[in-house]
């Protein structure tokens, strides 16, 4: 046998409200809206070449600004490549690099770097390694963030032979970073 309940209001023993529903589908959780637990989503990318190691890649950053994109909440912030996170939580971190390399032999490193009270400490790896076109690799890793102010990222291209460079342009997401706050610090 099965029940249902139906009401528009849950309020704590003090009168408080608990959890809201306007009838048409929007659910208001302690006065916030609920969002499925998603409360942050952000995307950058580099708007030019890079032909040269960086560490960290802190020049020509934006957030798309094509028609239809969109984010959620405050998103990310960067200051000379240093990647600072809007609040605490378990985030993926997306990075994607396209390039091309110089010669048969050579290879573009492409790393994550998370900083923790300064200690920085690289936590995911790709590899551009194809000489004959553009090339492409991709490479995560979820970062309990526990505190802004202590726990942030770079990311860091090395191993860029002669002729070889990481792609970048400002119409389009060839290199780029995606942040996503997938909910509570663990």
């Amino acid at each position: 046998m099965s029940s249902t309940l139906k009401v528009d209001q849950l309020k704590d023993s003090g009168g408080n409200e608990i959890i809201t529903s306007n009838g048409s589908g929007t659910i208001t959780v302690n006065s916030q809206p609920f969002k499925n637990g998603i409360t942050e989503a952000d995307q950058w990318r580099i708007t030019a070449d890079l032909s040269a190691n960086t560490n960290p890649i802190s020049a020509n950053l934006e957030r798309p600004d094509n028609t239809g994109f969109g984010k959620i909440g405050t998103g990310m912030s960067v200051s000379s490549g240093i990647w600072t996170f809007p609040s605490t939580g378990l985030w993926k971190i997306e990075a994607f690099f396209t390039g091309i390399i110089a010669s048969g032999d050579a290879q573009i490193v492409c790393n994550i770097r998370t900083y923790i009270s300064s200690t920085a400490t690289d936590v995911a790896q790709a590899f551009i390694g194809s000489s004959s076109d553009y090339d492409s690799a991709m490479t995560s890793f979820l970062y309990n963030v526990t505190d802004t102010s202590t726990h942030q990222l770079t990311f860091r291209v090395s191993s860029i032979a002669s002729g070889g460079y990481l792609r970048g342009d400002t119409d389009k997401n060839e290199t780029h970073f995606n942040f996503i706050r997938l909910g509570d610090s663990v």
